[in-house]
């Protein structure tokens, strides 16, 4: 039996406002509190979380930028001529992603989503690596670098085992006392709760399931680990669907257009736009004021949320709707989903959660990217006490 393992179970879209009021994991996790998003999708989220930095500094935001020259996606130009009753259909687009996906070198999440096949060559997509793996930020490290430079066994989900494989590949190496660090990673109740909204009875039986698979998870770690340190967090949560906006008929009826005049990509909360003239900028800010449902971000917020990116690679001007609004249809999606996130981060769905059974979380942590510490902390105090060699001295400011 060795020592210590720390386990850290991120289970997506699990927000404070989900957990709050449910017993979900307080036999197991009982110390709880909510943390401050980060602004955007769990394209930003995630990246965050494993740095420990925000999205100007590691530059993982939005999954679609405007950026021509280097487009992935000449190719697909000639789709641009099928019907949309075809291009858009979910099945469709998910088994092209799943082609492309290899022949682009793509190694994390990939997906084409709803962006039209003839606008699709003006842009370039931003993850190309996987933020779970060592080497996978667009800028500077993660955990995984981290852990691997100092020698620290570990294990890690793959999305592609799925849950119910990811869970047993974790019991695997934990039986095997192989790891000084675990990091399990649940997605699905995100997909659940787009299709279902929060109020379905299927949430709480989703959790109910997550708590008897961590239950397991605890009982087998506990035979091979004297201390077990668990920690489950999330990265966002999720907030219903009461409305929805149709920002591509307001910008269809103005008189400049994309792509001449502008580039847009309407994700799922926001819209994101690149001007080639000051006659679409007037135009386009002054459609958007008229849109009470959202507002047109300022520099200067976005500075404070992290995500003032000075180059403008992910837009250069960001309009973001109401909690509760959807943009549809998107480039996201072209018919509406019960709930949706990427929000404002101080909008009350937007919180994440911290559970866990270790009493000495410094209240310092109150947001994503603080979880990062609280990992490079316990993965380097872990293998210390489980026999493993010395921590290099500059490990400990990465």
């Amino acid at each position: 039996m060795k020592p210590v393992l720390p386990l850290f179970v991120f289970i997506d879209a699990c927000g404070w406002e989900i957990i709050r009021d449910r017993p979900f994991a307080r036999a197991l996790a009982p110390l709880r509190r909510p943390l401050r998003s980060v602004f955007g999708f769990s394209s930003a989220c995630i990246p965050s979380i494993l740095s420990g930095r925000w999205p100007a500094e590691h530059r993982n935001w939005c999954y679609f930028v405007y950026d021509p020259k280097n487009s992935p996606f000449k190719v697909l130009r000639p789709l641009g001529w099928l019907p949309r009753a075809i291009t858009s259909r979910r099945i469709f687009r998910r088994l092209l992603s799943k082609v492309l996906r290899g022949p682009l070198g793509f190694k994390g999440y990939f997906d084409l989503y709803n962006l039209s096949f003839r606008h699709m060559p003006l842009f370039d997509f931003s993850e190309k690596k996987s933020p779970l793996q060592p080497g996978g930020m667009n800028r500077g490290k993660n955990i995984f670098d981290v852990l691997v430079e100092q020698g620290i066994p570990y294990h890690v989900s793959e999305p592609a085992r799925g849950e119910e494989g990811n869970l047993a590949a974790m019991e695997a190496d934990i039986a095997a006392e192989k790891i000084d660090f675990g990091f399990l990673y649940w997605p699905d109740l995100d997909g659940l709760m787009h299709r279902v909204g929060n109020d379905s009875p299927e949430v709480p039986a989703k959790l109910a399931r997550y708590e008897g698979q961590m239950n397991q998870l605890m009982a087998t770690a506990r035979k091979h680990y004297r201390d077990v340190r668990l920690y489950v967090f999330s990265d966002h949560g999720m907030a219903n669907c009461e409305r929805t906006l149709d920002l591509r008929r307001r910008l269809a009826a103005l008189p400049v257009s994309m792509p001449k005049d502008y580039a847009v990509v309407l994700d799922s909360t926001m819209a994101r736009f690149w001007f080639f003239n000051e006659r679409a900028r007037a135009e386009v800010t002054a459609c958007l004021a008229g849109v009470p449902q959202g507002r047109i971000l300022s520099d200067n917020e976005l500075t404070k949320l992290g995500t003032l990116f000075p180059d403008r690679q992910f837009g250069e001007m960001i309009f973001l709707v109401e909690e509760g609004t959807l943009v549809v249809p998107s480039d996201m999606g072209e018919r509406p989903l019960r709930a949706m996130h990427g929000y404002h981060p101080d909008d009350p769905h937007s919180y994440a959660a911290l559970m866990t059974n270790v009493g000495d979380v410094p209240d310092s942590v109150t947001a994503i990217p603080h979880v990062y510490g609280l990992m490079q902390k316990e993965a380097m105090a872990a293998h210390a006490a489980n026999g493993g060699r010395g921590i290099r001295a500059e490990a400990l400011s990465a």
